[in-house]
């Protein structure tokens, strides 16, 4: 186990899983439902060695360039060396890296070669090319479709009005596999302000399903607001801050 002087993280960890499943509790759904995401974005090396030694294995990545950068540094610590004489298979950890931000055409390709699973889909342009880069390497992509329910000038994603367009043309493509939803609302201070961006979300989703298309997976809520996102529903909930900074 990790032996880092400051038990930060460990606590940090430890908070987080507990309000999780507290949330999940007060909304009666079953804490191993909700996944926890831990955002690394400017986190160095070492934390994420840290955190993978006390038990995440799913981290999340904003921008592409940064992300190839870590997971090529952290293969070998991932997928240590087998033992001289070993007869066992490929070693390591089974490490799942999303990419949570927006991402331009230009960089699918690297995305498709890095992630495991992409939040961020919000065209048909961007899906088709995504899709062919997958295709190239023989990959199914997963893939959330980001959805936007601000009216905020930085926030991305597709408008609610074109999102069944858009989940149509993704299912026709066989090299990705849509898995659900994804928002990021206004931040706010106050968590209760942002329910109804989690809550609209779920009902789209509820929608949606109704004709035909399953989107079990729900990526909604942060740090500040998760527990909100959970009681609204959330399957994945991306934590950087609660996780990684000292004494929170």
């Amino acid at each position: 186990m990790a032996a880092w002087s400051d038990t930060a993280i460990v606590e940090n960890i430890s908070t987080i899983y507990k309000r999780i499943s507290h949330s999940a509790m007060r909304a009666g759904r079953n804490p191993e439902d909700v996944k926890l995401i831990a955002i690394t974005k400017t986190v160095d090396i070492k934390r994420i060695q840290e955190a993978i030694d006390w038990g995440l294995r799913i981290f999340g990545e904003s921008r592409v360039q940064e992300a190839r950068d870590k997971i090529s540094n952290l293969k070998s610590f991932i997928n240590p060396p087998l033992p001289p004489f070993s007869k066992g298979g490929e070693g390591g950890l089974r490490i799942e890296w999303h990419l949570v931000g927006y991402l331009q055409k230009n960089k699918a390709k690297m995305a498709v070669h890095l992630f495991d699973l992409i939040h961020s889909l919000d065209s048909i342009e961007l899906a088709i090319e995504i899709n062919k880069n997958a295709e190239k390497i023989g990959k199914t992509q997963r893939v959330l479709i980001q959805v936007k329910l601000s009216q905020e000038e930085t926030k991305h994603g597709v408008a609610k009005e074109d999102l069944l367009d858009l989940i149509k043309a993704v299912s026709e493509m066989n090299n990705l596999k849509l898995e659900g939803l994804m928002t990021m609302p206004p931040f706010s201070d106050d968590p209760e302000m942002v329910r109804p961006y989690f809550r609209e979300l779920r009902k789209l989703r509820d929608t949606i399903e109704k004709s035909g298309f399953l989107l079990p997976e729900l990526s909604m809520g942060m740090t500040n607001d998760f527990e909100v996102a959970i009681e609204e529903g959330a399957t994945m909930v991306r934590i950087g801050t609660g996780i990684f900074a000292n004494g929170s």
